[in-house]
């Protein structure tokens, strides 16, 4: 028997974009064909193609969670099992590319092993989004995850990638829960050097979409955006 095939399906970053103004219209066909989900969140993912108008009715859709509660090994096999007896199932993230800073990575890897195939669908990526708008090193950058919450342990991985964006060339970037952004970001404006480039990207491919670029002098300069409760991208460059 011939196995099905794993589809990586992007959704909007924001809410407040609709789904076909930021995705491609060769999705809707994939999307269509598919009756099997492995998702982050079902609720978010019922929303999803709901609004991108599926043409199978969500009831008859099936939904499997795959988020960080999920253990590796025998639950994400489970989620594969399916693909080995030929059904193809489609990875929807609750933001953005799946697999990408996402646990949907897990049952890609799980694929691989199998030697199922895995086919990434085009959509926004906010780490890539806010890299093309930075102006800083688009050739060299590393996506870093989340900073430390206590504030001197976030000072010195401040400093730590501060250092490394200086002495390698390569961009430095990290998120923060967004209702904590506004901590982070007056933490990076004092705690960077004053000829440090800093990029903050708010609200990717959302109406009120913000994406700026200064030295942190610069910043001290100016008045910080209002980012709480935001999604973020921060760059050091």
């Amino acid at each position: 028997m011939a196995y099905g095939t794993l589809y990586l399906i992007p959704c909007p970053i924001s809410d407040e974009t609709a789904p076909w103004d930021v995705l491609p219209a060769a999705n809707r066909a994939v999307m269509n064909a598919l009756d099997y989900f492995i998702v982050e969140n079902t609720r978010s993912a019922r929303r999803f193609l709901s609004k991108a108008g599926v043409e199978r009715p969500i009831g008859e859709l099936e939904f499997r969670e795959l988020n960080e509660h999920t253990a590796a090994g025998r639950e994400v096999e489970e989620l594969v099992k399916p693909l080995l007896e030929g059904r193809s199932a489609g990875v929807i993230s609750e933001a953005g590319v799946p697999g990408v800073a996402d646990p949907g990575a897990l049952v890609v890897e799980a694929c691989h092993r199998r030697g199922i195939r895995v086919v990434p669908l085009v959509g926004p990526s906010s780490i890539i989004l806010a890299v093309m708008a930075s102006g800083l090193n688009g050739q060299s950058f590393a996506f870093n995850g989340y900073l430390p919450v206590k504030p001197p342990e976030r000072a010195k991985a401040i400093r730590f990638f501060e250092r490394r964006a200086l002495t390698e060339g390569q961009s430095q970037l990290f998120i923060e829960a967004p209702y904590r952004n506004g901590k982070l970001m007056e933490q990076l404006v004092q705690t960077l050097g004053a000829e440090t480039r800093l990029t903050v990207a708010v609200d990717l491919t959302a109406p009120g979409e913000l994406v700026e670029t200064h030295t942190a002098g610069e910043w001290r300069r100016r008045r910080l955006p209002e980012m709480n409760k935001r999604p973020a991208i921060f760059i050091i460059g």
